[in-house]
C-alpha cells in the first residue's frame, strides 16, 4: 500500500493581501507555496517585498483579502502550536531571562514548576543557564537572541515564523547564532518558515528558498538547497553548489533591486 503523504505543515493557495485600499498595488501576490512538516523554508527577497506580511499571515495576525492559508489543515491562529522569533528581540525587561521563557508557556497546562523546570532545560540548551535570574538590559544582543530562541523553542511548537531574527547582530554573532539554530532545530525539527535578506544565510539554513520579487510582492523562482544535512558553516561554504547557488541567488538579487522603479538604485 503506498504511504499517504502527510499535510503541510503551511500552505499558501492564491494568497493576496492589500493594506491601503487607495494603492493599486498589493502588498503581496497569488502566493502559492506548501511547507511540508519538518522541513526548513526561507523568504528571500529585497525590502519592501512582503515577507514579514507572509509571516503574519501564517500566524494568523492578519486574514488574506483573497485565497487560502492552512496550518497542519486548519486556519492559522496565534497559539503554541505556532512560535514566533522576531527581529527585535521583544524581551519583556520587568521580568527575568527565565521568566520570560516562562511566559511562552502560560496557555500551555502546566503547573508553576513544570514551566520552570522546561524554561530552565532551554535555557541551558542555549547555555545561558547562570544568567536565568538575570534582567533582560544587563544581556548582551546576542545573548538576548538566545533567550528568544529559548523562549520560541520552549512551547514545542509544530511550527515556527522566524522575521530576520538574526538581522541586527554583529557578523560574528550572527554566524554563532545561524549554528546554534541549526543545532536547536535538528534536535526538534519544527517545520520553519524564515525571512532573511542575506543569500548567505538562506543558503546555510534552508530546504527551500523562495526568492520574491518587489511590490507586489510574489515569488519569482523556487530553488532546493541540495546540500547534506548536518551542515558544517565553513565547509559548507567551500562547496561547490553553494557557491553556484549563492552567485545565482545574489545576481537575481541585485537584478530585482535594479528593475525596481521604487529603488534608490532603479536603473543604476
Amino acid at each position: 500500500m503506498t504511504e499517504k503523504p502527510s499535510q503541510p505543515a503551511l500552505e499558501f493557495a492564491g494568497v493576496s493581501k492589500t493594506f491601503d485600499p487607495a494603492d493599486a498595488r498589493p502588498a503581496v501576490s497569488n502566493i502559492d507555496f506548501a511547507l511540508p512538516q519538518g522541513m526548513f523554508i526561507s523568504l528571500l527577497g529585497p525590502s519592501g517585498c512582503g515577507k514579514t506580511t507572509l509571516l503574519r499571515l501564517a500566524d494568523g495576525l492578519i486574514a488574506p483579502d483573497s485565497g487560502t492559508i492552512a496550518a497542519f489543515g486548519a486556519p492559522p491562529r496565534p497559539g503554541p502550536e505556532i512560535g514566533f522569533v522576531f527581529q527585535s528581540f521583544r524581551l519583556i525587561p520587568w521580568a527575568s531571562v527565565a521568566a520570560n521563557v516562562e511566559f511562552s508557556l502560560r496557555s500551555l497546562p502546566l503547573s508553576k514548576a513544570e514551566r520552570t523546570e522546561r524554561a530552565l532545560h532551554w535555557l541551558e540548551k542555549v547555555g545561558l543557564s547562570r544568567f536565568a535570574q538575570s534582567w533582560p538590559d544587563t544581556l548582551s544582543g546576542g545573548m538576548k537572541q538566545r533567550v528568544a530562541l529559548a523562549r520560541a523553542f520552549a512551547p514545542n511548537p509544530s511550527l515556527l515564523l522566524m522575521d530576520e531574527p538574526f538581522a541586527s547582530l554583529d557578523a560574528q554573532t550572527r554566524e554563532l547564532m545561524q549554528a546554534e539554530l541549526l543545532s536547536l532545530w535538528s534536535e526538534q525539527k519544527a517545520s520553519v518558515l524564515f525571512v532573511t535578506h542575506s543569500v548567505d544565510e538562506a543558503l546555510l539554513l534552508s530546504d527551500t528558498i523562495l526568492l520574491m520579487g518587489t511590490r507586489p510582492g510574489r515569488i519569482v523562482e523556487t530553488l532546493t538547497v541540495d546540500l547534506e544535512r548536518p551542515r558544517d558553516p565553513d565547509a559548507i561554504r567551500a562547496d561547490t553548489r553553494f557557491i553556484a547557488l549563492r552567485q545565482h541567488l545574489s545576481k537575481k538579487m541585485r537584478e530585482l533591486v535594479l528593475s525596481d522603479p521604487q529603488s534608490d538604485f532603479y536603473g543604476r
